[in-house]
């Protein structure tokens, strides 16, 4: 039994500084996925703390994780990040003629360029499946192998690399549509 198991295992006691240890352990990681998904810190602290919070009661009512914690872990932050996208609609920009000109120094306004790429990036995230959503942020944002992203995913590796195709050609072609547009 190796130490995340031993660990997860105390947790399935009820043992608090295992629960503790756990959240110290792997919270940070969770917050990080999280935040890549949404680029919104107090939406990635809420998925963070939600993820968590199911797995205290999770852990409490018997079920929760077996033997991998952290995918466990990954999926659910994954499922709470994706609710909450349903859950809300996507705000329209604020038409050109309506934004107010504020002068930006150089340094500023190449952050901003990064910025409006990262969050055109993301925009073009939410537009692939769940699923696709979730490999190219496993894979690449949080860049886990292959077979990590498997376990996480509940999926072959097999399937997780034509899933990881399917979903960088979709990422490309929506790109190269959102460019044709602006």
């Amino acid at each position: 039994m190796n130490r995340s198991q031993s660990l997860l295992k105390q947790a399935r006691r009820g043992n608090e500084r295992a629960l503790a240890r756990v959240y110290d352990e792997y919270a940070p990681a969770i917050y990080r996925y999280a935040y890549r998904l949404t680029g919104h810190e107090g939406t990635a602290q809420d998925a963070t703390s939600e993820t968590f919070h199911k797995l205290l009661v999770s852990l409490r009512d018997g079920g929760g994780p077996t033997d991998n914690l952290s995918a466990w872990l990954y999926r659910v932050a994954h499922n709470v990040v994706v609710d909450g996208y349903r859950r809300q609609p996507d705000d329209p920009p604020l038409p050109l003629d309506q934004a107010p000109h504020v002068p930006v120094a150089p340094q500023q306004e190449a952050s901003l360029e990064r910025h409006e790429r990262l969050d055109r990036v993301r925009r073009a995230l939410r537009r692939l499946t769940s699923l696709q959503q979730q490999v190219i942020s496993l894979r690449f944002l949080e860049e886990l192998s292959i077979r990590e992203t498997a376990e996480i995913m509940n999926k072959t590796e097999g399937a997780v690399k034509a899933l990881q195709y399917r979903a960088t050609n979709s990422l490309q072609r929506i790109l190269e549509e959102t460019d044709d547009e602006a």
